[in-house]
């Protein structure tokens, strides 16, 4: 089995325990995206689960520099390496001078923690975003447009415009239900 796959069946466990493993009429929405890096191979997968009031995000990627990676939710379902992931978009709910979990104006929506690699090149983190839905709402992140997952090069400091410093885009995957 692959490590990927490997990934794949431990996060399908764990958001079976966070689900509660509740009968599937009454299962909480659940969607996922497979990260692709500039070469378009496959380097992790986020697993998203919709939760009373926000979503938990569980992110692990195999083969990013080690460190601190900014990770951002991105507006539109698009993920072209050869553009630098550009066709993302900007973040989920752009806000004007509001980027950023520490922003005295306020974080976005698509502004979620930074992900951290190990020197094994093996990140991983899990965090709830109040400000984004799996269902129909404000900041739904499976509307018409779709969003993405995105991973950059930095750290993202969490306050300044536009992306706190994160630099270039070196992973994206697109959010599917399911």
């Amino acid at each position: 089995m692959t490590r990927l796959k490997s990934i794949a069946l431990g996060v399908a466990a764990a958001l079976t325990l966070v689900s509660g493993a509740q009968p599937a009429s009454h299962a909480a929405p659940t969607a996922k995206a497979y990260l692709i890096n500039a070469a378009g191979e496959t380097i992790g997968i986020a697993s998203l689960i919709q939760g009373a009031g926000g979503v938990l995000i569980h992110v692990r990627d195999e083969g990013l520099t080690p460190g601190a990676h900014g990770l951002h939710l991105h507006s539109h379902s698009v993920c072209e390496a050869h553009e630098g992931f550009k066709t993302a978009e900007g973040h989920v709910g752009k806000v004007q001078d509001g980027h950023g979990l520490l922003n005295p104006k306020g974080p976005e929506p698509g502004d979620i923690p930074n992900i951290f690699v190990g020197l094994d090149g093996i990140g991983e983190m899990e965090a709830f975003n109040p400000r984004v839905s799996l269902v129909e709402g404000p900041n739904n992140l499976l509307d018409a447009d779709g969003s993405t997952l995105v991973i950059h090069e930095r750290a993202d400091n969490h306050v300044n415009q536009p992306i706190g410093g994160a630099g270039g885009r070196v992973a994206c995957g697109v959010i599917v239900a399911g």
